[in-house]
């Protein structure tokens, strides 16, 4: 790859960070902002399973045996979907690589467009605070919108401020013990790759447990300078 090539190849940015630290409130932010196009795994394999592709329909074999997909399967969704247009301006990785060997494979995958990991951005939180953070939080069945019992409770207790409907609900696996238990693991897992990227010198770290706006302006400006 020439450096006219380098220049004008589209930037690929990853997001790390435990359940409940933004990522995908940040992402969306960065999607409007820079134009840049948020992919995660979830969405990536509903959306291939859907379109019918050739990776879709192994990934669909693979998920009805009720076994995990492999990591050549995502490779390949991922190859199919950054061939698309609204890819051209660049991506935001959400849940994927989850290991180094995925990583490792990404790279290669990156490599055969003339592209790179522009920025792997670590929102670093504190565990207990996550643990607050997280397991108070409920949402309005109806409409969705997000409350937490002790940073924002709606107006009137057990109505929806947005659509006035009662029928709020929590996620069962939003309680202190399990939160703790994912948290602890996600350390244990994203040790590796975050050493990876550091040995890439394309690793990038955010305070996550400041306020929502402080947190996309210090990650606007890591990803201005990622794909000056």
């Amino acid at each position: 790859m020439d450096a006219a090539s380098a220049k004008t190849a589209a930037p690929v940015l990853i997001l790390l960070g435990p359940p409940g630290a933004g990522k995908g409130t940040q992402a969306r932010m960065l999607e409007e902002k820079f134009g840049l196009v948020q992919l995660s795994t979830g969405d990536l394999l509903r959306a291939a399973v859907a379109a019918g592709t050739d990776a879709g329909k192994a990934a669909k074999a693979v998920m009805e045996a009720g076994d995990l997909v492999s990591d050549e399967i995502v490779i390949a969704i991922l190859r199919d979907r950054l061939a698309d247009e609204d890819c051209a301006q660049g991506v935001i990785l959400d849940g994927f690589p989850r290991t180094t060997v995925q990583a490792q494979a990404l790279d290669a995958l990156l490599a055969e467009g003339g592209q790179k990991i522009n920025a792997a951005v670590s929102l670093e939180v504190d565990d207990a605070a996550m643990v607050t953070r997280i397991s108070g939080r409920y949402t309005c069945g109806d409409c969705g919108e997000g409350y937490h019992d002790e940073f924002k409770q709606p107006l009137q207790s057990g109505v929806c401020d947005k659509c006035v409907g009662t029928a709020m609900k929590r996620r069962a696996d939003d309680n202190a013990e399990t939160v703790g238990s994912r948290l602890v693991a996600y350390h244990e897992q994203t040790a590796p790759l975050i050493a990876y990227y550091k040995g890439k010198g394309s690793l990038k770290t955010v305070n996550a447990m400041l306020g929502i706006d402080e947190i996309a302006g210090n990650l606007s400006a890591i990803v201005e300078d990622a794909i000056a």
